[in-house]
C-alpha cells in the first residue's frame, strides 16, 4: 500500500542558511521537520519503502520556495538520529538555492523550486488523503484502500488562510488523531501504526536494511 505524506514547514529558511547547532530557533524548527522525517521511513533494522515524504519549505512565497520529496525506494543515507537528517535536509535546500530546476541532491531524494498551492491541490486530489487536525473527528481507518493513503499535516504553526482554502476546496476529510496534541513526528508514528494495523505485517519490498554509512 502507497503511503503518502506532506508536511507543511512554515519557518525553516529555504536557503538553507541556519545553523545545525541551533535547529529550533535560526533553524525555524528545522528540528522537528528533521525527526518527522526520519519517524516517516525508518522503523527498527530498516527502512519504509512503501513511503513518499514531500516537505513544502514555504517562509518565502514561490520562486524561493522549497520542495523536498524523499522516496522508501531508492533512498540512502537516512540515520535515525536528528541531526544527520538536519544535515541531509539543510544540504539539500543549500544545493537548491541557486537552481531553478530539480535535483537529486542523494539517492532519493530530490529538492527544488516549487509553487506550494498548484502542488497541494494536487495532492489534496489524490484519493485516500486526509488533513491532519486538532479539531477533527477521530481517524480510524478500517479498510485498505488499493490506491494508497496520504496525509497532510503542518509543522508547529497551523496552515495559512490560502492552504486551508485549498484543502477545503478539495473536501479532504478533517481528522484527528486523539485528544492531545501531538508533534508532527509523533502523528506520522500514529499514522504508520494506524495504517499498519489495516495492513498487516509489511512484506519485505516495504522495508529493507537501514543503510548507516553518512551521506553528509
Amino acid at each position: 500500500m502507497r503511503r503518502r505524506i506532506l508536511l507543511l514547514a512554515h519557518r525553516v529558511p529555504v536557503s538553507g542558511n541556519f545553523s545545525l547547532n541551533d535547529l529550533a530557533g535560526a533553524g525555524g524548527r528545522m528540528d522537528e521537520i528533521a525527526r518527522a522525517t526520519s519517524t516517516a521511513f525508518t522503523v527498527s533494522n530498516g527502512l519504509r519503502r512503501d513511503t513518499e515524504l514531500t516537505i513544502l519549505f514555504v517562509a518565502e512565497p514561490p520562486p524561493r520556495a522549497r520542495r523536498i520529496h524523499l522516496r522508501g525506494v531508492g533512498l540512502r543515507y537516512l540515520n535515525p538520529d536528528e541531526r544527520s537528517t538536519a544535515a541531509l535536509l539543510k544540504n539539500a535546500l543549500v544545493r537548491s538555492s541557486t537552481l531553478e530546476r530539480d535535483v537529486e541532491a542523494s539517492p532519493g531524494l530530490v529538492v527544488g523550486p516549487i509553487d506550494p498551492l498548484p502542488f497541494l491541490s494536487e495532492f489534496a486530489r489524490e484519493p485516500g488523503t486526509i488533513w491532519l487536525t486538532e479539531d477533527g473527528p477521530p481517524y480510524l481507518p478500517t479498510i485498505p484502500l488499493a490506491d494508497g493513503v496520504g496525509a497532510v499535516l503542518s509543522d508547529s504553526e497551523d496552515p495559512a488562510p490560502d492552504e486551508r482554502q485549498v484543502l477545503k476546496h478539495h473536501r479532504v476529510p478533517e481528522v484527528s488523531l486523539g485528544p492531545v496534541s501531538l508533534r508532527a513526528s509523533q502523528c506520522i508514528d500514529v499514522l504508520h501504526n494506524r495504517w499498519d494495523t489495516i495492513e498487516g505485517s509489511p512484506g519485505e519490498a516495504a522495508r529493507a536494511p537501514v543503510n548507516t554509512r553518512r551521506g553528509i
